[in-house]
């Protein structure tokens, strides 16, 4: 991951929602469209072209209301997308073949799904991660929910994408082979690191709040 974080960097981030780094201040807002493009430019140089489009993101906004709570939420640097949260409300997503709710263990009618989390590499080992998915549980809560599940990319440099998760409690639930790859053949996802069809494995992964 990236640069160090210092002692003075990690006990700048407070629960106000801003974390100031060595540089410059770093604030953390609800996403809004404003920011779209932003988030869009981030999320494809990290996952890859065509992860996120105008339309999917659009899509995914409206999916984090629930009774006018805002889930998502964004991390800025002098105004410019250095991460963001996108999760969608327990109440605007549908479990799919992807899911093992038998296996969860919580009401799965009051669970969220945390879309993904991206932190710009430059930004990383900040805690800007953590902070972002400790605001959205912040309004998932509010919203109504008790848990979050996420599919978490194992492919991820350095298996970090699970590391994090894990080390805020997310908890193993089952793998699945190819979790992208319809993403991939059919809506034109490129995945960075496969030289095809994207064979990734995603880690159905769950967090009891």
């Amino acid at each position: 991951m990236g640069s160090n974080i210092t002692k003075r960097d990690e006990a700048a981030l407070s629960t106000t929602g801003s974390a100031e780094t060595a540089t410059d201040t770093i604030t953390f807002i609800q996403l809004s469209p404003e920011h779209f493009e932003g988030v869009i430019e981030l999320g494809n140089s990290v996952h890859g072209d065509n992860y996120l489009t105008p339309e999917l993101l659009a899509n995914y906004y409206n999916r984090s209301f629930h009774n006018n709570i805002n889930a998502s939420w964004l991390a800025l640097q002098n105004n410019t997308v250095v991460g963001f949260r996108l999760t969608f409300a327990h109440t605007q997503w549908t479990q799919d073949e992807w899911c093992s709710p038998h296996l969860w263990n919580v009401d799965k009618e009051k669970v969220c799904y945390f879309k993904c989390n991206t932190v710009s590499p430059l930004k990383q080992a900040l805690g800007i991660g953590s902070a972002l998915l400790a605001k959205s549980i912040e309004s998932a809560k509010a919203q109504g929910a008790v848990a979050g599940l996420a599919h978490i990319w194992l492919a991820s440099p350095g298996n970090s994408a699970f590391k994090y998760f894990s080390k805020n409690g997310g908890v193993l639930v089952r793998k699945h082979a190819n979790k992208w790859q319809h993403a991939s053949i059919h809506e034109g996802y490129d995945c960075p690191v496969c030289s095809g069809y994207c064979e990734c494995e995603g880690a159905e992964m769950l967090l009891s709040f």
